[in-house]
């Protein structure tokens, strides 16, 4: 079956962008009003603020393009099913009875950002908060969500004690806020963490059972948060084709803080099994990025993560809020009594606000602190400033919270004692949540509001505080640490929390900002907030990752397809004369079982022949009618050690040199090959050797390659860079050679040195030696080559037409260098067919393949053993009685196959070496047994 590159895509629609754009200009004009639902509202408490949200599921149809779009019974078209998997139910439930329960509001940040989703029949899956260890609790509980599309997962107490109390909350929540650990507990938790982390898988897959059991084809699957880093990896694996993606509300630290994590890489690669990951910001989407690069050596593109040139796409989406929902509340008649009382009680004095939850991670010791030392500096303001600090309990269990919400009481205790009065106080604390309405009019009376986390993945507040600004105009301070910076940057006073000094200044800036000013930062913050909202969020998002599965499918259709065992081995029994040519780095090579980063230097970088093939590379080469070539890049002495106890033959230096393991090395070098640049090539690379830790050149008989797989990857790529640029600039700028770029590689060959160029000299040889008078009908060409090198792959294709590939005519040599004068003094000499006029350095040059010419009828110009183009286009060779073809190659028995390369002009693919080594296997087997039929 022909390879990916006869294949042609059709159908595809332009590109990402413009598909998106589209989609976005057809959600402008062509939305449709949202359908009545009988789905009573749920009353929903978001974390942030605690202020009582509701939770809608009415939607609006719409089919924009990538979306899976089904019909209803009446054949109108219904919506996109989206499954949103959570930790946590948007609700808590209450048992009332044995089969009797009842719906609690719950608090939930992701509830208050999909509040205004409408486009899509959402379906909401999570634990609801309680354990029920008995089957009719389970049903009836299961019944009583499914009125609010609300499917349950059920965990028992133990693992949620060891899964979420345990591995979320004490081991991925401080690290992704770097937070660490007390250091009191690393020790136990260090002790506890093996079953933690089993416990966290095993939650991860119920959560998956779950989803595998609701899941209907087309639905997009949305997981939720670092509570299921391993979903992705279980969902792909039951159902490879369904559409997940992945958001992280929280940062994702740097790689630095990350790689601190023992289970770090089986995160990140359970994470990259979906086909889109999304984060608040750039920043975060960088630390992602950076962290599977540096520890997984895998490749960072500017979409995202490349494995085995499989791409997850990794992006950006800001959260927002239902804006619409906080503006209409500013005109409710209870507001509007709140916004009365409040301006009563603080009348004559300027109101900040802050509001937040009880967490390390919000900065409010920092922001009282900072408060505190702006009544020092400023004591004019000391009775015409007042703070309101919502703070809302959190993890009233924790030592560590206790420890903080006594600091806070204690700070806020003296900065009242000092600067306050009988009559008012500077700072009013309040250690508990405000009602939706409420918390809407102390935004509106509100004339700074003061956000200063320390670490926080978006902190919608502030969103909040806009939305609910647009007559008063009050300034926002914002912490530089908050996601929201990124956002909301421009509109507001940006300060480091830990700066005390910078935070009183900030506060002082706003209190005595003028009206011009304030109207310009909250008009530029206003647009942001009504704009980007919710809504908006889940639509990117969705539709992102719709285009993105779009886009996998257009590359899978350009991978060529894995080859069929059974296939290549039937070919082979039916052929009578074989040629089985055979990369060794990544192909043959054994396997590094090193647990890390990108494996064991010292032992990748001394090659070894994986110990599985020794049989099956026996049994092949016992075959008289196989021939066996070994085609590498690696030096003489490499494949001589690996290679020299078998029946073969071996092509070193990307076929510069050749043997076979029963004669001499001979060379297969054109005859005018420059060496001259070798010198200035190696100070070169000697420098940036010294200069990139990790890093090593090797230098050949034909190249030097300088190495930096193990560098650190973003310094490697930089000094490979700058290696480019000087070399291109200097040493090779009018030097005869050619420069080949590895994924982690820079390679100085001269110009013709390709394994492809090689092919045809090194097959005269062979027919020669081997006297072989039967065409070759049987080629298979396999390995992990680079694309420079990928011409033997095209080479042999038989349906390439014959005037594509033009090879230069060989003369033979004389030895003229040191590299030849390495070689063995008993170079063989063309014998009597050999074709050459006087002495031959090389049997090679006299046996080589002229070109692959358009003429089937010519024959070789190199005399009677010279190999010439036979009929049909096929590369031949002639002799002194006539001509005869050396190859006599059907498409059905060719197999070209690439070894961990998608991106290649093979026919075929195998994953990893592991895949060559059960192929051989079974083809050493197939020949050993078909030699034995052969003699009964």
């Amino acid at each position: 079956m022909p390879g990916n590159k006869y294949t042609e895509n059709s159908g595809v629609l332009n590109t990402r962008v413009g598909r998106l754009l589209r989609e976005r200009e057809l959600r402008r004009n062509n939305r449709i009003p949202p359908s009545n639902n009988n789905n009573r509202p749920i009353e929903i408490n978001d974390h942030n603020h605690a202020s009582e949200q509701h939770y809608s599921e009415v939607g609006a149809d719409r089919a924009p393009n990538g979306r899976h779009i089904n019909s209803s019974s009446n054949g109108r078209p219904t919506k996109q099913r989206l499954l949103v998997v959570a930790n946590r139910l948007p609700v808590s439930a209450v048992r009332r009875g044995e089969d009797s329960w009842s719906l609690e509001i719950s608090a939930g940040g992701l509830v208050s950002a999909l509040l205004g989703v409408k486009d899509f029949e959402a379906r909401w899956i999570g634990w609801a908060g309680v354990n029920v260890p008995d089957e009719i609790g389970q049903k009836a509980l299961t019944r009583a969500l499914a009125e609010k599309r609300c499917i349950p997962v059920f965990l028992d107490e133990e693992i949620v004690h060891q899964y979420y109390n345990g591995y979320c909350n004490n081991i991925l929540w401080p690290l992704f806020h770097y937070l660490g650990l007390p250091q009191e507990d690393r020790l136990a938790t260090t002790r506890s963490f093996q079953s933690q982390f089993t416990a966290y898988k095993k939650a991860n897959q119920m959560f998956a059972d779950v989803v595998n059991s609701h899941y209907q084809e087309g639905d997009v699957v949305w997981c939720h948060d670092y509570h299921l880093m391993f979903l992705p990896k279980c969902l792909k694996e039951h159902n490879s084709e369904m559409k997940v993606g992945w958001f992280l509300h929280t940062p994702f630290p740097s790689s630095e803080i990350h790689r601190t994590l023992p289970s770090r890489s089986e995160l990140l690669r359970s994470v990259l099994a979906a086909d889109l990951v999304g984060f608040h910001t750039y920043d975060y989407a960088r630390h992602f990025v950076s962290a599977c690069t540096r520890i997984l050596g895998l490749e960072g593109t500017p979409d995202g993560v490349e494995d085995q040139e499989r791409l997850t796409r990794v992006a950006a989406f800001p959260i927002g809020i239902d804006s619409e929902r906080f503006i209409r509340a500013i005109d409710a008649p209870q507001v509007q009594q709140h916004i009365k009382e409040l301006k009563e009680r603080f009348a004559g004095r300027k109101v900040m606000l802050g509001v937040d939850r009880l967490d390390m991670i919000k900065g409010i010791p920092q922001k009282i602190l900072a408060f505190e030392k702006f009544l020092e500096e400023n004591p004019y303001w000391r009775d015409k400033v007042v703070l309101l600090q919502i703070a809302v309990p959190t993890r009233t269990d924790v030592p560590e919270y206790q420890k903080l919400t006594s600091q806070v009481h204690e700070i806020v205790g003296r900065i009242n004692g000092r600067f306050g009065s009988l009559t008012a106080v500077p700072i009013h604390h309040l250690d508990r949540s405000l009602d939706f309405y409420a918390l809407c009019a102390l935004y509106a009376v509100t004339d700074v509001a003061l956000v200063t986390s320390l670490r926080d993945g978006m902190n919608l507040v502030s969103y909040e505080f806009v939305a609910c600004q647009d007559s008063k105009r009050g300034v926002l301070i914002l912490s530089e640490f908050a996601g929201a910076a990124q956002s909301l940057g421009a509109g507001a006073i940006l300060v480091n929390p830990w700066n005390i000094t910078e935070v009183a200044a900030a506060i002082g800036q706003a209190l005595n900002m003028t009206v011009e000013e304030r109207e310009k930062r909250h008009r530029h913050n206003f647009e942001h907030v009504t704009t980007h909202t919710a809504q908006q969020w889940a639509e990117f998002f969705v539709s992102e990752l719709n285009d993105t599965v779009i886009e996998a499918q257009q590359r899978i259709r350009r991978v060529p397809p894995q080859l069929v065992a059974s296939d290549a081995i039937k070919c082979y029994l039916q052929s009578n004369n074989r040629l089985l040519i055979l990369g060794f780095s990544a192909t043959l090579t054994e396997p590094i079982d090193t647990p890390g980063r990108r494996g064991d230097q010292i032992k990748e970088m001394e090659l070894k022949l994986h110990p599985d093939l020794k049989v099956p590379l026996t049994m092949l080469c016992s075959d008289p009618n196989t021939t066996v070539v070994v085609l590498s890049g690696s030096d003489r002495a490499v494949l001589d050690e690996n290679f020299g106890e078998f029946n073969m033959w071996l092509a070193a230096e990307n076929g510069m040199f050749l043997r076979s393991t029963k004669g001499e090395w001979m060379t297969t070098m054109p005859e005018h090959l420059n060496m001259d640049w070798v010198d200035s090539i190696k100070q070169v690379f000697e420098y940036f050797t010294e200069r990139t830790p990790r890093s090593h050149f090797e230098r050949r008989e034909t190249s030097l390659v300088w190495n930096y797989k193990y560098a650190d990857v973003e310094f490697g790529r930089l000094q490979a860079r700058d290696m480019l640029q000087h070399l291109w600039t200097g040493p090779i700028s009018n030097a005869s050679v050619d420069v080949v770029q590895g994924s982690r590689s820079v390679e100085v060959r001269s110009v013709g040195v390709t394994k492809g160029s090689a092919i045809d000299r090194i097959l005269g040889e062979i027919v020669h030696s081997k006297s072989i008078s039967t065409p070759i009908d049987y080629v298979l060409c396999m390995g992990h080559f680079l694309g420079r090198d990928e011409d033997v792959y095209t080479f042999f294709e038989p349906e390439l037409p014959s005037d594509s590939i033009r090879l230069p005519r060989i003369k033979p040599i004389e030895p003229r260098s040191s590299v030849e004068k390495r070689l063995s003094p008993k170079l063989p000499h063309g014998g009597k067919n050999s074709g050459s006029s006087g002495g031959s350095s090389s049997k090679t040059q006299s046996k080589s393949l002229p070109h692959l010419g358009p003429n089937s009828d010519k024959k070789s110009t190199t005399g009677g053993g010279g190999a010439a183009y036979g009929n049909s286009g096929k590369k031949g060779a002639s002799s002194e009685n006539g001509a005869w073809n050396v190859l006599d190659l059907k498409k059905e028995n060719y197999f070209s196959c690439s070894v961990g390369r998608t991106r290649t002009t093979a026919r075929y693919l195998f994953n990893t070496s592991e895949d060559v080594v059960t192929f051989l296997k079974e083809l050493g087997e197939a020949a050993f047994s078909n030699q034995l039929l052969s003699y009964i």
